[in-house]
C-alpha cells in the first residue's frame, strides 16, 4: 500500500451523539439575529479556497472561517474535531466541496441540521467520459467557481436583504476576475491546443481541458493514485516512458498527494528537463484564489513555452 504523505488530525470524528450535545451546549441563534450571535454573518467552508471565494463575496459584512487552511494539508484524509462542529453549529452559511472530497462537512452537517449551504460538486455540469471516476477538484473548473460566488451572493442577500446588492456587487466583480483568468486558459489554448502534458493526480483535470491540452497520462496511473493504490508496473513504466522519451511538454504535480511513485515520475521529468508545474488543492499563504489560480496558469503556460 503506498504511503501517501498528509498531515492528519488526531482527534477520532466526532459521533452524532458528541455533536447533538454540543449543539446543545452551543445553542443555534434565532431568527432576529445571526447564528454566530453578532450582527456580523458567519460563514464557514470546509477548505480555504471556498473560504477565498466566500470573501470576495462577502466583503466586510461577514466574517469567513475555513476549517481547513493548512498549505500541505490534504482535506481527502481531514478528520473534523468537536470545535469544527462548534463553527458550523454557529454558521449562516455553510460553503464546501462535495463530491466526496471533504466527506466530514456532510456529516457535521446531518448531525447539526437545516443550516443554509452551497455545495460546489452539486453545480458541476460537465460529464465526464464513459467510466471515469467523477472528478471532485471543482475549485479547477472556473465556470462552477463563478457559479459558487453567484450561490454565495445570493444565500448572504437573503440572510441580510440590506446588504443584498453589494454581494451582488462583488460577485460580479469576482466574475471579472474569473473573466481574466478564462482569457489566460484561451491564450494557452491558442498557442499550444493538443499539447501532450501529463499529471500525477488529477486534480488540475478541468483546467488542463480548459488550456485545450491533452492528459496524456495512462488512466491506470491517475486511478491508482487517486484510490491511494500501488498503480500497476506496467502503467508506472508508462508514464516513466512520457518524460524518458520526451511525449510530453509538462509534468502537473500535486505535491498534497505525493507517494514514493509520484516522487520517481517528477525525478523522471526533472532528468528529462522537462518543467514541473505545481497545482495544490488548499492555498499557499498570503494570498487569494485569484492570485493563486493566476500563478498556477502563468506557470502552465511558461512551461509550455520550456521554461523551467
Amino acid at each position: 500500500m503506498v504511503l501517501r504523505i498528509r498531515r492528519l488530525v488526531a482527534a477520532p470524528l466526532i459521533s452524532t451523539v458528541a455533536l447533538i450535545a454540543l449543539l446543545g451546549a452551543t445553542g443555534c441563534g434565532s431568527a432576529d439575529q445571526p447564528a454566530s450571535g453578532n450582527d456580523r454573518l458567519m460563514v464557514v467552508t470546509s477548505t480555504d479556497v471556498w473560504g477565498s471565494v466566500a470573501r470576495s463575496v462577502a466583503g466586510d459584512a461577514a466574517d469567513v472561517k475555513s476549517i481547513i487552511n493548512d498549505p500541505s494539508a490534504d482535506p481527502h484524509a481531514y478528520e473534523s474535531k468537536p470545535a469544527d462542529a462548534a463553527e458550523v453549529t454557529n454558521a449562516d452559511l455553510v460553503v464546501f466541496n462535495g463530491g466526496g472530497y471533504d466527506e466530514f462537512m456532510p456529516k457535521i452537517l446531518e448531525a447539526v441540521g437545516n443550516k443554509p449551504t452551497v455545495e460546489a460538486f452539486a453545480l458541476e455540469t460537465q460529464t465526464p467520459a464513459e467510466d471515469a471516476h467523477p472528478n471532485e477538484h471543482v475549485w479547477y473548473d472556473l465556470p462552477l467557481v463563478q457559479s459558487v460566488a453567484q450561490q454565495i451572493a445570493e444565500k448572504l442577500g437573503q440572510l441580510d436583504p440590506g446588504q443584498a446588492q453589494q454581494f451582488i456587487a462583488r460577485a460580479q466583480a469576482f466574475q471579472t476576475e474569473i473573466e481574466g483568468l478564462e482569457s489566460k486558459l484561451a491564450g494557452i489554448a491558442s498557442a499550444n491546443s493538443g499539447q501532450r502534458v501529463a499529471m500525477t493526480e488529477p486534480v488540475a483535470q478541468y483546467l488542463i481541458t480548459a488550456a485545450g491540452l491533452t492528459d496524456a497520462t495512462p488512466p491506470e496511473f491517475l486511478e491508482a493514485v487517486e484510490e491511494e493504490a500501488d498503480p500497476p508496473a506496467a502503467a508506472v513504466a508508462a508514464t516513466r516512458e512520457l518524460f524518458t522519451q520526451r511525449q510530453v511538454r509538462a509534468l502537473v504535480y500535486n505535491p498534497q498527494a505525493e507517494t514514493p511513485v509520484t516522487s520517481q515520475i517528477r525525478a523522471a521529468s526533472e532528468a528529462a528537463r522537462i518543467p514541473v508545474v505545481t497545482m495544490t488543492e488548499t492555498l499557499p499563504e498570503n494570498t487569494d484564489y485569484h492570485g493563486w489560480m493566476s500563478g498556477q496558469i502563468d506557470a502552465l503556460a511558461a512551461a509550455l513555452q520550456g521554461q523551467p
